[in-house]
């Protein structure tokens, strides 16, 4: 059996990026717990973590990492326990400042222009110039005519990703955003969330790919059976993690 040992769980460095503007990407989790029909699916989870680091959330299947992007996002109400960003309660002010992709992109029907379109703001020559950025941006003004739901696999994630970051969210939340995609796909979809994270925006990236992880972590947040089984920086966790679940899973021995 594995054995839960405690530990604090505190803010990792911000690689000197962290300014005052960047403060209000601050997240405190505490108490964090989701119970559905009896069973907790997320279980007093307790976090901090700094406004400009670029966090990894990594475990087995089950292990709760995706719950916990939708708990802090405002998508899913914690049974208790409480998120602040920032100092602040979670609301809807907080979400508008936030964009989620998911693993399974929802697409309009329309162009991958429209698609970035409908949720651009304002109107007239800044909209278009803004559309246009994005599309140059993520490697789509060559597609931008062609139906949204005809391009490929990764095209079609790349495009959720695009309309994601066309609301200039200071936090990007992204569930699993590369899984099952070809190489160069997935390189392309790691090449655009590191541009947003060096323009500021806070990242928290949820994956199964160990490599992925090691190349774009800053810390890592090690979830298993709902718990908050570690978090450190990066080179710590994969050199040396402290909990026997961490090492299981870098060892390919726990697999849920």
């Amino acid at each position: 059996m594995l054995e839960r040992t405690p530990h604090a769980f505190v803010p990792s460095a911000d690689g000197g990026r962290s300014s005052a503007g960047l403060a209000s990407n601050h997240l405190k989790v505490t108490g964090l717990t989701l119970e559905v029909d009896g069973k907790r699916l997320v279980n007093d989870v307790n976090l901090e973590l700094a406004p400009a680091s670029f966090t990894v959330v990594m475990g087995p299947n089950g292990a709760g990492k995706s719950l916990l992007l939708r708990l802090l996002h405002g998508l899913v109400a914690p049974t208790s326990g409480e998120i602040h960003w920032g100092g602040r309660p979670l609301d809807d002010g907080l979400r508008k400042r936030q964009a989620m992709v998911f693993q399974r992109p929802v697409l309009l029907r329309r162009s991958v222009a429209a698609n970035i379109d409908f949720v651009l703001k304002g109107s007239g020559r800044a909209r278009r110039q803004r559309l246009q950025e994005i599309l140059e941006r993520t490697g789509f003004l060559a597609q931008a005519k062609q139906p949204a739901r005809s391009l490929s696999g990764g095209e079609q994630q790349r495009l959720a990703l695009a309309r994601a970051l066309a609301l200039e969210p200071e936090i990007l939340l992204l569930d699993e955003p590369s899984a099952s995609l070809d190489p160069a796909a997935v390189a392309a979809i790691e090449e655009i969330v590191r541009g947003a994270h060096a323009q500021g925006a806070k990242v928290i990236f949820v994956t199964h790919d160990l490599g992925q992880a090691k190349r774009l972590a800053d810390d890592i947040v090690f979830m298993h059976g709902g718990f908050l089984e570690e978090f450190a920086p990066a080179e710590q966790f994969f050199s040396k993690p402290r909990t026997e679940a961490a090492r299981a899973f870098l060892d390919g021995r726990l697999t849920y």
